[in-house]
């Protein structure tokens, strides 16, 4: 969840920035209703999305505009979190750009970007916790959106829904080699996960080749014996973790990779 090498918000999920760094930052957005406001956080068909409905904190000065959100871990307040509002957005080079805004959480997970002007903001980011990895506010779009701030109101965003990348896969471990048969995945149990997910990546220009059994495959426990043999080759494994309400709540680290040696036994 992502990837910024900025970890992928709703403010998954890419990017090496000016506080937000890698075009591999990891982007997950969720929508709740836990701050008194409501959006659904979904671009309209020009790709831009509107602010939900809430009780203002203050209300912005005369001409300007107020961003008020909340950001979550495991559907539960997220505080002192770095948050930025960002006039421009580059998701694969340089990130934060033009006029930037930043705050940070309070106790119950709520910011406050006061008075900005009114306008589209192509970034709107939270920072997850002491990584270097971001997430920004939208819902279910692995990618950044814009948001139309209008004079004299506050923007109500959509809820952030932090997600850490510390899951541990046991099995395989980063650089084995392994036989195309039996291969037996597994991983460390984590905490409030009600699922899991796992997948399988094969580096084609190894002779590796996708099964697609093995992309996104749900998994209740914490192991899973591949029922089908892989092609020789190189592959990245990563597992992702979600509590009962389908929320990311941990993904694994990004860098996991074997190989398979031997012809397949079908």
């Amino acid at each position: 969840m992502l990837t910024f090498r900025v970890l992928v918000v709703t403010v998954v999920l890419i990017i090496a920035l000016s506080g937000c760094k890698s075009a591999h930052d990891k982007i997950r957005s969720v929508v709740s209703n836990s701050n008194n406001s409501s959006s659904s956080g979904k671009p309209d068909d020009k790709g831009l999305i509107h602010s939900g409905t809430g009780t203002e904190k203050e209300q912005p000065a005369a001409g300007k505009t107020n961003v008020q959100g909340k950001v979550l871990f495991n559907q539960k307040p997220a505080a002192n979190i770095e948050v930025k509002l960002c006039e421009k957005f580059n998701q694969y080079f340089g990130g934060c750009g033009g006029q930037t805004y930043t705050t940070r959480t309070d106790t119950n997970g709520e910011y406050l970007i006061k008075n900005v002007p009114p306008g589209i903001y192509e970034g709107l980011t939270a920072k997850v916790f002491d990584t270097p990895y971001y997430v920004f506010a939208t819902s279910g779009f692995i990618a950044s959106a814009k948001y139309k701030l209008e004079p004299d109101e506050t923007f109500f965003a959509p809820d952030s829904n932090l997600f850490k990348s510390d899951l541990k896969v046991v099995n395989p471990k980063a650089g084995a080699k392994l036989g195309p048969n039996n291969i037996e995945i597994k991983w460390e149990s984590y905490p409030d996960a009600a699922y899991y997910k796992f997948s399988i990546n094969p580096d084609s220009s190894s002779g590796a080749q996708t099964n697609y059994d093995y992309i996104n495959k749900r998994i209740d426990g914490t192991s899973y014996s591949l029922d089908k043999p892989l092609e020789a080759g190189s592959y990245r494994i990563s597992v992702v973790a979600y509590n009962a309400n389908d929320i990311k709540l941990a993904e694994s680290a990004s860098d996991i990779k074997f190989t398979v040696t031997g012809a397949a036994t079908h």
